[in-house]
């Protein structure tokens, strides 16, 4: 039997878009703060080094990710993990995965696939768990812990900014969640990139929001 609309956490009555944020039912979801892309020596890190330094997103990310546990939001770690093999890359024959597959980028149990310090998990934090493509939910532990953790409003932070990102917003935002997006903790290659997602595809599908913006929500 087709049943339909099983995939939405909150029915149309229920969907929490553009209610106030309360702390108590907030997660920060805070993608790909690994090596990779934000240390030196990372793969990737050269790639998208000019606009987390435009954006200063690692500094702001650390600081929202304080901020935010203190007041009682949950804070979910989203690192991506693939196999040396490929044989975990949900598409590794096209695209950005296919980018990941042919150069080896965030091989499991590497130092290129560890949290970028000062992004480690702190006590009470979540770490999601089964990240191997761009959206944060297919195959993961997310949804169930935004279930399990009462969560209404996503705030979404880290890499790529019109990638992942942006994936996991669009999904979160159909599944009737509150969904924010956090302008100057993200990063993407360029800054046409960058521009297009935060002043363009962003509004469509979230609150976008600045660090000091959101801070003041659930000040």
């Amino acid at each position: 039997t087709l049943q339909m609309g099983v995939d939405r956490v909150f029915n149309p009555v229920n969907a929490q878009g553009g209610q106030p944020i309360d702390p108590s039912s907030t997660a920060l979801v805070m993608i790909e703060y690994q090596n990779e892309f934000c240390a030196e020596g990372g793969k990737l890190h050269d790639a998208v080094k000019g606009v987390m330094e435009s954006t200063n997103m690692l500094a702001n990310s650390i600081q929202i990710v304080d901020a935010a546990r203190a007041k009682g939001c949950k804070i979910m770690h989203t690192p991506i993990t693939l196999a040396a093999d490929g044989s975990d890359n949900p598409n590794k024959g096209q695209g950005i995965l296919k980018g990941c597959h042919d150069n080896s980028f965030f091989t499991r149990g590497t130092w290129n696939a560890d949290f970028v310090e000062g992004m480690q998990p702190k006590e009470g934090d979540i770490t999601i768990l089964g990240k191997r493509g761009l959206d944060a939910f297919p195959g993961t532990t997310l949804e169930q812990e935004l279930v399990d953790n009462n969560i209404k409003t996503v705030v979404l932070g880290g890499l790529l900014t019109n990638c992942c990102v942006e994936s996991t917003m669009r999904t979160a935002f159909e599944k009737g969640f509150n969904v924010v997006t956090l302008k100057d903790c993200t990063a993407a290659t360029s800054q046409e990139g960058q521009t297009g997602a935060t002043e363009g595809t962003w509004g469509m599908f979230s609150t976008p929001m600045s660090k000091d913006e959101f801070l003041a929500a659930i000040a």
